[in-house]
């Protein structure tokens, strides 16, 4: 049975009125269904967190998926192992620092290598050693792979990698387990503690979200917020971000099991926002062009542009199969175009490393 805390408007107003440093029990207020009615509020007071924080400023990254081969059975994805009729494709080192020289070409000074988790063709030292080919092009060179060891974040790091962003997929044991029957990715407690693994290496951004659409939002929206206050408390040399997938049609994958409204993910988001307003909020090009813009306007700080989810989808016309479709289409010019022309400050790159 939900928890009382779930239910009273007078619960809601007091987190709405003590907005701006982390509390379990107002962020189970904003999530709730009680907090539904005061979603005008919460967004106007998740907008004024995000401007104070983090100005008018939007930065753009773009995904380098490397490959689509993967020894997991995630009944969501398009890349598991068992889907039928899969085209599958790795790229060799010289094929993926291709993509990223086009990438960069393009204006980006931000890219996440995407993998799935296949040690035959991409090792930890394949990133490795692409990130020491392709890192004086780019302010930051990051990752979204499979779980790593500590000494293996430590191989990356060493090679220029300061970041990385994994899913956690779900926060709740039972659901996990269906979700993943098979493969390395079973293992829930492991996948788990990657996170602080990459801390511990020296990894300066962490990315860490839910899969939204394989259990109730609020569930998930709970326990994210809660990972998300310790890291930044045990972990506070690094930087950490959420991220907000929907789940979006995939070959081979399963439907969402719990759909997420737009209003229940501007609700989640915003009460995310007021609960830890100094946390990077990535979308990714999984929503539609118009709601990514409204969202900037309340909570994201950070987003992809004219992304490519199949290995070698940059350079070429290929075959193999993409991870999800893709939403908003246009290109990182037009994207950065229409948020300029809502009064932000599109940012392709916005720091380097000094060293003195």
């Amino acid at each position: 049975r939900a928890s009382p805390i779930f239910s009273t408007t007078a619960r809601v107003a007091a987190a709405l009125n003590a907005s701006g440093h982390f509390a379990p029990e107002h962020l189970a207020a904003l999530i709730s269904p009680a907090a539904e009615p005061c979603l005008e509020p919460l967004a106007q007071l998740s907008a004024r967190w995000t401007r104070q924080r983090f100005g008018q400023a939007v930065q753009f990254f773009a995904p380098l998926y490397v490959s689509n081969f993967c020894c997991n059975d995630c009944r969501y994805c398009g890349f598991s192992r068992t889907t039928q009729n899969t085209v599958r494709r790795a790229l060799t080192l010289d094929e993926a620092a291709a993509e990223a020289e086009c990438l960069a070409a393009q204006g980006f000074g931000h890219i996440l290598l995407v993998a799935g988790e296949d040690l035959k063709h991409t090792p930890p030292a394949y990133f490795a050693d692409l990130t020491r080919r392709i890192r004086h092009r780019f302010a930051s060179v990051q990752i979204e792979i499979y779980a790593l060891s500590l000494d293996d974040y430590k191989l990356l790091v060493a090679a220029g990698v300061d970041g990385m962003t994994m899913f956690q997929e779900s926060y709740n044991p039972r659901v996990y387990a269906r979700y993943h029957p098979g493969g390395p990715k079973r293992d829930f407690a492991h996948r788990l503690d990657t996170f602080e693994r990459a801390a511990q290496a020296g990894v300066t951004f962490i990315g860490l979200g839910s899969l939204l659409g394989i259990n109730d939002w609020r569930e998930e929206a709970f326990y994210l917020g809660l990972h998300a206050s310790y890291l930044q408390k045990r972990y506070w040399r690094s930087s950490v971000a959420i991220s907000f997938p929907r789940m979006r049609p995939a070959h081979g994958g399963e439907p969402a099991a719990h759909p997420v409204s737009d209003a229940h993910l501007v609700q989640l988001m915003c009460a995310l926002r007021t609960q830890l307003p100094d946390v990077t909020m990535t979308l990714s090009t999984r929503e539609s062009a118009g709601f990514r813009e409204q969202l900037v306007r309340l909570a994201v700080t950070k987003m992809s542009a004219g992304a490519k989810t199949t290995p070698g989808g940059y350079t070429e016309k290929t075959q193999a199969e993409a991870q999800f479709e893709v939403a908003d289409q246009r290109s990182l010019r037009e994207v950065a175009a229409a948020i300029a022309a809502l009064g932000f400050d599109p940012v392709m790159k916005d720091w380097d490393k000094a060293y003195v």
